[in-house]
């Protein structure tokens, strides 16, 4: 993608395509966004047991199994302490295609997270809210609820958000949803995290009593970077 400008043409360059399944790019069942690292979260909320299972997350179905112990058997990868160990950049832009989850209680989400905070959330969906999606920049404090008839359960939406200096913008679909106006500041980075929790009843539902597995899937994940040419 190409766009110009007075100084010249802003090049968008690929930097990162999501390979869930290598060991390089992505650390599973872990991550310092849980206190110490998980494998579990109540403060949250969350009935998330973290585990690095390959088949709860290195196929892009991000899945969650009932525990006998009340505990759910949750996917979760992170870039953080990869041998690769992709952050996210001011001016970064995140693109990705999902297939959001069915069942009562799932909790999906695609974020960034460095050293305590830097926060930007792509989406998050809970399926009691059927048409509705969570957008929010926790860097600078901005958010949006936004309902679409798009977004389902079991439906597949494409999502991407930009991280600029002094905004962050959503689409959806190839529109732009929200720009909140805010930014993540010059400096920002982060890791990419790609999860399914499972909510523990306090802001949403939980699952159903008879339900066993939660799941949805990112069929695709990239992030694109800009670059600046001089003019000619």
């Amino acid at each position: 993608m190409t766009f110009p400008s007075s100084q010249g043409a802003t090049v968008w360059q690929v930097v990162f395509t999501a390979d869930f399944a290598s060991e390089h790019q992505w650390v599973a069942g872990r991550s310092w966004a849980y206190p110490n690292g998980g494998p579990t979260n109540p403060g949250d909320n969350k009935l998330d047991h973290l585990t690095d299972a390959p088949d709860h997350s290195r196929t892009g179905t991000f899945r969650a199994t009932r525990r006998a112990d009340g505990l759910w058997d949750t996917g979760l990868l992170t870039t953080e302490g990869s041998p690769e160990g992709f952050e996210v950049r001011t001016g970064d832009r995140l693109e990705a295609r999902v297939r959001l989850p069915v069942g009562l209680g799932a909790w999906p989400a695609i974020w960034t997270w460095r050293d305590g905070g830097n926060e930007v959330d792509l989406f998050e969906y809970h399926p009691d809210n059927p048409d509705l999606l969570e957008l929010t920049n926790h860097v600078r404090q901005a958010g949006e609820y936004v309902r679409d008839e798009a977004v389902r359960p079991g439906g597949v939406v494409d999502l991407g958000v930009t991280c600029g200096r002094r905004d962050v913008v959503w689409t959806l679909n190839g529109a732009t949803v929200f720009s909140d106006g805010r930014g993540v500041g010059r400096d920002w980075h982060a890791h990419l995290i790609v999860n399914l929790s499972v909510c523990a009843g306090r802001y949403h539902p939980p699952p159903d009593s008879s339900a066993t597995e939660l799941s949805y899937t990112v069929e695709s994940l990239v992030v694109w970077r800009p670059q600046t040419r001089p003019a000619a």
